[in-house]
């Protein structure tokens, strides 16, 4: 076993988990490497000038592609979701051992090398998002936020995904400091959204027409509005910022961002999902009683306590 009893329970009641230093440092270089080489030769970002890195994107340097997306203050590579690199760096033997602890034993989707990648069909619907889940066989990519600058600060504003998927994680392949774009998340959220859903892994869509533009893409109940708003109101988010190779493991359901990068420096990490080879026939079943049910015994076994040592290495205090 990695995980230690304290672990199964803070990820039962919070619906997160940070492990430090758990991602391969030579990897991490080769990913930022292989990040920094897509750009094209003419850049005005220059690597090595922290000066030419504060955003949004140029005119010259935005790229609509959104499987290479450079645009405002993102930069998302899914091109190389399912590079070699990004299956050993993301989907790493001890990152996939974790996952199962939670998840349970052999049962996880493996990824394919060389495979598909997110973003090959484009946006879900015009001007949406792209969705994770539609063919994609391996990693999201690798996602950077450029630093603000003088960009006038914006308040918090959580949401949780909606494709189908079992449990996430993001990956710091450089350091991100504090308040420096790192993913950032509403403890405890995951437990008040779950029963807000129609579905316990999905959740309706409608389709987009041109001519019948006023509705379009995912359907959200009016109690999952609510409680969201609630969880806005009376939950600290916690800043998942860290080291290099540091990573955070969440649940479906959990209430998160892309915080805002307020740091100098660009906010460089790796995202991908683990999906279970049941997710299919449970996906549309409605939430359950135990929203554990379908995970691991260690995790369904775990307590609902831990320690003030533990809720302060999380951040959480």
């Amino acid at each position: 076993m990695i995980l230690n009893q304290e672990q199964f329970s803070f990820f039962k009641v919070n619906g997160y988990l940070i492990i430090p230093k758990i991602l391969d440092p030579a990897l991490c270089k080769k990913a930022r490497d292989l990040l920094w080489s897509s750009l094209p030769k003419d850049t005005n970002i220059k690597r090595d000038d922290l000066s030419t890195h504060v955003g949004p994107f140029t005119e010259k340097d935005i790229e609509e592609d959104v499987t290479n997306l450079r645009q405002g203050y993102k930069w998302q590579l899914r091109s190389i979701g399912t590079d070699q690199l990004m299956i050993d760096l993301v989907y790493s033997e001890v990152l996939q051992q974790i996952a199962e602890e939670l998840l349970g034993k052999d049962t996880l989707v493996k990824p394919k090398i060389g495979g598909k990648t997110m973003g090959q069909h484009g946006a879900a619907w015009p001007g949406g998002p792209v969705d994770p889940a539609l063919d994609n066989e391996g990693a999201r990519g690798i996602y950077a936020t450029l630093p603000y600058g003088n960009k006038e600060k914006e308040p918090d504003f959580c949401h949780s995904d909606g494709h189908p998927f079992n449990l996430s994680l993001v990956g710091l392949i450089d350091e991100v400091l504090p308040k420096g774009g790192a993913f950032k998340v509403w403890p405890g959220s995951h437990k008040r959204l779950y029963p807000t859903f129609q579905m316990q892994y999905d959740q309706p869509r409608i389709a987009y027409y041109e001519h019948l533009p006023s509705y379009k893409g995912i359907i959200q109940s009016e109690a999952y509005e609510e409680e969201i708003k609630k969880v806005m109101q009376d939950t600290k988010p916690v800043d998942c910022y860290g080291s290099e190779g540091d990573v955070v493991f969440w649940h479906h359901r959990l209430a998160h961002m892309a915080g805002h990068n307020y740091s100098n420096k660009m906010r460089l990490a790796v995202l991908g999902d683990f999906i279970k080879k049941d997710l299919d026939e449970n996906r549309a079943k409605p939430p359950q009683e135990n929203m554990w049910q379908d995970w691991s015994l260690h995790l369904n076994e775990a307590t609902e306590t831990y320690s003030d040592e533990m809720a302060r290495l999380q951040r959480l205090i």
